[in-house]
């Protein structure tokens, strides 16, 4: 895996993948295979052996505002199927470092993950009044940064897709809450919609900085960005 990502971006012209309608293919998956088939991070993904291209998203978080630092210890929520893992546990040397520069990943899902090399992956819930302690034993302690690229799955409803998507983001801000240490850090997915406000409005009295990020990798037409809270006051 390549510390800045830089090769997931377009090497000159590409050549477009089309993709004919199959016989019982509704329009919206011909759509999506098209977009795969034609998306330069999901080719990189694939060279890199990294789970998914939403690894990018975090390479570029992290590029811009270094919260992944070797020896940190990081929780990840709804981590399946592990992309945003891989990263972690390469950004924070889970698997390669020695003493204070050993960092630790615990990645938490309701589904069932493949093992990530270097993380430890708890089949649990989130939402579940014994998740928290479950994090802090698995950790020895509690933890530097929690992640959360979570989304529910789509409805096809946009105004009922949001608020789904805005619960998650609520809810792991509250999980996060009760895990992080003092001066900690916090990353979340969140769509744009107005109802966001809230949301960042109480992350900014719990942290000292809160910034709106839309990495590279985020997709131009998708409206959704990223919370990066800094600065975790206790």
């Amino acid at each position: 895996m390549t510390r800045g990502g830089r090769g997931a971006r377009a090497r000159g012209r590409r050549l477009s993948t089309s993709v004919r309608t199959a016989k019982g293919r509704k329009g919206s998956s011909t759509r999506w295979l098209r977009r795969q088939l034609n998306d330069p991070y999901v080719a990189e993904a694939a060279r890199l052996g990294l789970r998914s291209r939403a690894a990018f998203k975090l390479i570029q978080i992290d590029d811009r505002i270094h919260v992944l630092r070797p020896g940190a210890r990081v929780v990840e929520l709804g981590a399946a199927p592990g992309g945003w893992t891989q990263v972690a546990v390469e950004r924070v040397k889970a698997k390669t470092g020695e003493g204070k520069a050993k960092g630790k990943v615990v990645a938490m899902d309701i589904a069932a993950m493949d093992p990530v090399p270097g993380a430890i992956v708890l089949q649990h819930d989130f939402y579940s009044p014994d998740a928290a302690a479950a994090i802090r034993e698995a950790l020895g302690g509690r933890a530097d940064v929690v992640l959360s690229d979570m989304a529910p799955n789509a409805t096809g409803h946009a105004g009922t897709d949001y608020l789904r998507i805005l619960a998650l983001a609520e809810a792991a801000h509250h999980f996060a809450r009760s895990v992080l240490v003092p001066g900690g850090a916090f990353v979340a997915k969140v769509f744009q919609g107005g109802g966001e406000r809230d949301l960042i409005a109480a992350l900014r009295r719990d942290f000292a900085e809160v910034r709106r990020v839309k990495p590279p990798a985020s997709r131009a037409e998708s409206a959704e960005f990223y919370v990066v809270a800094t600065g975790f006051r206790g």
